[in-house]
């Protein structure tokens, strides 16, 4: 946790030097939501899961930021290391090389190139701090496309290995509302001591029922989301202890 409030502090620092700019010139864009998640038949953890999703998103003078925190709930059931509930989190801010040098970085469908960092953190031993390098890319369909490759630094234990992160936005019109298709995938590409390689894969299929309904200032979004995670944890499936987890959630999500 020390390094995710270093890294926080990093992120606010341009605010506290840039007194004499407003928050538009800082903060160009930003967003918030809550999703709520139910599905059956995860692995590793209790079967039947319930969880909470705060997600906050924003472009800002030097780059952009996603984070996330989960806090799930396990239906009455305990798992074998966090109980009943728990929490996992993920701060990834990216630093444009476009916005900090103020030309652009690009080339073809390479709209610009980016410092990427990641701090992953939770209940139990989680915390790994990720950096690379991304690359904003402009594809035909798609709302847009970024490219993420990381080195992954675990805090003391197995896991020193590379990590490849699409991740996509795709929306179309239907009739008065929208259709969204999102997501990411972390590949982690090699394995290490007992951390085994693995392939996580979580899109989401939303229909923006606010637009129907007439919600002006924010999107109330229903679908689901696929959770697909082969070596989920990087364990190393076996037949003794499947974790090849496929899982179809139902979401409920609010952007304010």
């Amino acid at each position: 946790m020390k390094r995710l409030l270093a890294l926080i502090l990093l992120c606010q620092a341009p605010v506290v030097a840039a007194n004499d700019m407003t928050s538009n010139d800082i903060v160009h864009w930003q967003d918030n939501s809550l999703s709520y998640l139910y599905g059956d038949n995860f692995k590793v953890n209790p079967q039947i899961q319930q969880t909470i999703t705060y997600e906050h998103a924003r472009g800002w003078n030097v780059g952009d930021l996603f984070m996330f925190v989960d806090f799930t709930k396990y239906n009455g059931e305990e798992d074998f290391l966090n109980g009943k509930n728990t929490y996992y989190g993920e701060f990834s801010p990216r630093f444009s090389f476009s916005k900090m040098l103020d030309k652009p970085v690009e080339a073809g469908m390479i709209k610009d190139v980016l410092l990427a960092t990641t701090i992953e953190f939770g209940e139990g031993d989680v915390e790994s701090f990720l950096i690379g390098a991304g690359i904003d890319l402009a594809i035909p369909g798609f709302d847009f496309f970024q490219l993420n490759m990381y080195k992954r630094l675990p805090d003391g234990r197995d896991g020193d290995t590379w990590q490849i992160t699409p991740v996509w936005k795709m929306s179309w019109p239907v009739g008065e509302s929208t259709i969204v298709f999102d997501g990411f995938i972390d590949w982690v590409v090699d394995s290490d001591g007992s951390y085994e390689k693995n392939v996580h894969f979580n899109p989401q299929l939303k229909y923006d029922l606010g637009k129907q309904i007439g919600m002006r200032d924010s999107a109330l979004f229903v679908g689901i989301e696929y959770d697909y995670w082969k070596n989920k944890y990087g364990i190393k499936s076996s037949s003794g202890f499947n974790t090849d987890q496929s899982v179809t959630n139902l979401l409920v999500k609010y952007h304010f």
